[in-house]
């Protein structure tokens, strides 16, 4: 089973430097919505079978084009949705790098705790259990390998990343998701193998090829670095 991890294409929130989180009616902006016309083209003929998004609206507007081409509906998971910022949400990043906990945000992220939010070790566990679920589930009910897309945030799927990688989460931070980037993580009964990460332009063809013959040696995209709470603008 292929899942293909998707973040959304660059939104308002990033352009203003703010830390989005929940925050209803953030969508995305000119340059966002010309990347997930472009995600069509990257993702052309590959057997995507299914489509599983965050419920915020810059996710939803990132695989419009792409459920459109497909034909297909996507299902909607509170699994995959932004972390839960609590009172950090809506404020400047360059406010948020005044507060203490930021540090240890940073540097010990298992421990961190959002005031009035969620932890990010919560955040965690939901992102892969939701993840691991829905790959078992497209896997039994196919009966076979699936090809499927799951559209989320920069924490959320760095955790996921974390996980396949089977680092600590207190070393996520080192992962670099940009807005659009696609990173991909082929799950088998032994171990996942982590394919893609932070690919913002790479020739995607490969995984169409047979999941069944031998796993691909693992490459990484483009990594320039964008933001926030470790690396990435929500």
């Amino acid at each position: 089973m292929t899942v293909i991890l998707l973040r959304h294409g660059r939104s308002t929130a990033n352009t203003s430097r703010t830390l989005a989180g929940r925050t209803p009616g953030v969508g995305l902006d000119d340059v966002g919505r010309a990347q997930a016309d472009a995600l069509c083209t990257r993702l052309d003929g590959l057997p995507v079978e299914a489509v599983v998004r965050s419920p915020l609206m810059r996710c939803r507007e990132t695989v419009e084009p792409l459920l459109d081409r497909l034909g297909l509906d996507a299902e909607v998971d509170d699994g995959l949705v932004e972390v839960d910022y609590g009172s950090w949400t809506g404020r400047a990043l360059s406010e948020l790098a005044e507060e203490k906990i930021w540090s240890v945000v940073q540097q010990h992220p298992s421990s961190a705790v959002f005031p009035d939010g969620e932890s990010l070790a919560q955040m965690a566990i939901r992102a892969v259990s939701a993840v691991r679920m829905h790959d078992q589930r497209l896997a039994d009910a196919a009966g076979r390998d699936v090809l499927w897309v799951a559209c989320s945030h920069g924490d959320v799927i760095k955790a996921i990343l974390a996980d396949a990688y089977g680092m600590h989460l207190d070393h996520f931070q080192r992962i670099v998701v940009e807005p659009s980037s696609v990173s991909v993580v082929r799950y088998t009964p032994h171990r996942p193998f982590v394919l893609r990460v932070n690919d913002t332009g790479g020739d995607l063809t490969s995984l169409g090829a047979d999941p069944t013959g031998t796993v691909a040696t693992p490459t990484a995209g483009d990594a320039s670095s964008d933001a926030m709470p470790g690396g990435n603008v929500p």
